[in-house]
């Protein structure tokens, strides 16, 4: 009887783990899924949750986008700060190099940016830094803050991009005129030699194009 047994243990117990390693796989993405879900909706409870299950904090969606990437795109400041006291990787970069510094000074998020630098977010880096993807969109109090926390105002992004030529770019006036009397450089040019007031000409921004060519811009 014992030998009968013995067998047929043995094809429960590999019968067993056959389905449970079928279903492993779903049960972690329903998971991922839901943490995915609950961090772009900013659902404080469930992310928490899902972290004390074992949820890795540093996970990533297809793109590289860690969690704390997404919280900061998405304009959640708790999730944010919860990341960072969960001890999140804040300078990972996704597989634009977009890193959740950038991406929250592209979306002007100050508030973010604020608890990413205090965090040791890099201010610097090759590319576009957060100052010219802040200056890009127009978004004032994060360029005056970057730049208060020491980003180089003539930093280049890998076209040759600077946040004076990115304000002249876009129309952003009141900008512009602030990054040049800060002492942004005019004459710089980009990988297409094209300068700032190359820029605001080629997009009709005549009033940043005028005081340029003030400034006596070349």
């Amino acid at each position: 009887m014992t030998s009968l047994r013995t067998p047929l243990l043995t094809t429960l117990a590999a019968l067993l783990l056959a389905i449970s390693c079928f279903f492993a796989p779903t049960a972690k993405a329903a998971v991922y899924d839901e943490m995915m879900t609950a961090v772009k909706l900013g659902d404080r409870s469930a992310v928490v949750e899902l972290l004390n299950r074992g949820m890795d904090v540093n996970t990533s969606d297809i793109e590289g986008n860690t969690l704390l990437m997404l919280a900061a795109r998405e304009n959640h400041p708790e999730l944010v700060a919860l990341f960072i006291g969960q001890r999140a990787k804040i300078n990972a970069r996704n597989m634009h190099g977009d890193s959740a510094l950038r991406l929250a000074a592209y979306a002007g998020r100050l508030v973010i940016v604020q608890r990413l630098v205090e965090a040791g977010a890099q201010i610097e880096m090759e590319g576009w830094t957060p100052l010219i993807y802040a200056a890009f969109n127009g978004h004032t109090e994060v360029v005056e803050y970057l730049l208060a926390q020491g980003a180089n105002l003539n930093a280049v992004s890998e076209s040759g991009m600077t946040a004076l030529m990115a304000a002249a770019r876009g129309g952003y006036t009141d900008l512009a005129k602030r990054l040049v009397t800060l002492g942004a450089d005019i004459n710089l040019k980009d990988s297409n030699g094209r300068t700032a007031l190359d820029w605001a000409t080629r997009t009709r921004n005549t009033t940043i194009a005028d005081f340029l060519r003030a400034q006596e811009a070349k």
